[in-house]
This record gives C-alpha cells, sequence and structure tokens, in this order.
C-alpha cells in the first residue's frame, strides 16, 4: 500500500479519528511505500494542526529507517512524469505530491493507499481510511 499524508498522520496523532483504523491497516500491510513529498507534506500538515514537532519528526526519522517501508525520493524523471498526468487531470485539485503517489502505484502496481483523501478514488485506487 502507498503511505499517503493523511494516512501517515493518522498513524503519528492518536487523536485523529482515523487513528485506530490506520494503526490496524499499517500493521497487516504485505507492503509499505511512500515517497519524500509525502514526508514534506506530513511536516506541514503537523504544524497546521498544532501537534507537537518532536512525536512527528521522530516518527518520520523511525520511518526512515524501517527496513519494511521503502522511501522513494523524487527525482526528475518522476516529478516529470508527475507533472505530465497532472496535465492530463486539470481541474481536479491533485497536487504534485498526489500525481507523484498516482505514478508510483502504478510503476509498483499498487492497488491501495492508506489515505483519506478521495482522490486516489478518482484514479481507481482503493483508499483505507474511509
Amino acid at each position: 500500500m502507498l503511505l499517503d499524508t493523511s494516512g501517515l498522520f493518522a498513524l503519528i496523532d492518536a487523536r485523529e479519528p482515523m487513528h485506530q483504523m490506520a494503526s490496524d491497516k499499517y500493521r497487516v500491510a504485505s507492503q509499505r511505500v511512500t515517497h519524500g513529498f509525502v514526508l514534506a507534506e506530513v511536516v506541514a500538515l503537523a504544524n497546521t494542526r498544532g501537534a507537537p514537532p518532536g512525536p512527528v519528526l521522530n516518527f518520520l526519522t523511525q520511518l526512515l529507517t524501517n527496513p519494511k517501508v521503502d522511501v522513494i525520493w523524487p527525482d526528475e524523471s518522476l516529478t516529470s512524469q508527475a507533472l505530465a498526468l497532472l496535465m492530463t487531470r486539470q481541474g481536479r485539485g491533485y497536487s504534485l505530491c498526489d500525481a507523484v503517489s498516482f505514478v508510483l502505484m502504478r510503476a509498483r502496481n499498487l492497488h491501495e493507499a492508506l489515505s483519506t483523501d478521495k482522490h486516489f478514488e478518482g484514479e481507481g485506487y482503493r483508499r483505507l481510511l474511509v
């Protein structure tokens, strides 16, 4: 499954309504993939929601060293593919982070996202936090 911003934040913050569901889905996942743009969004979301920075940064640091999580660092090629996807999806409200996620999911044959974001469904993927 792809670990999206809202899913990771739900894992981090026990006050999030989807915390338990996110924890359960994360625990049983056979594959966990995320990318650097998601990590950047998690930090921004945590700041916006007033979450204490220490636990957020500790969680992300542990995620980076977790051998069961594949963190992809978007390079020029991946970013260009995501921008090309955005060009074909104008008006849907996708972020560049969303587009990178969709390109990665297609490349890795992933069908589920630990996310509350309805955009995943718009691309034919299953969001696990509903």
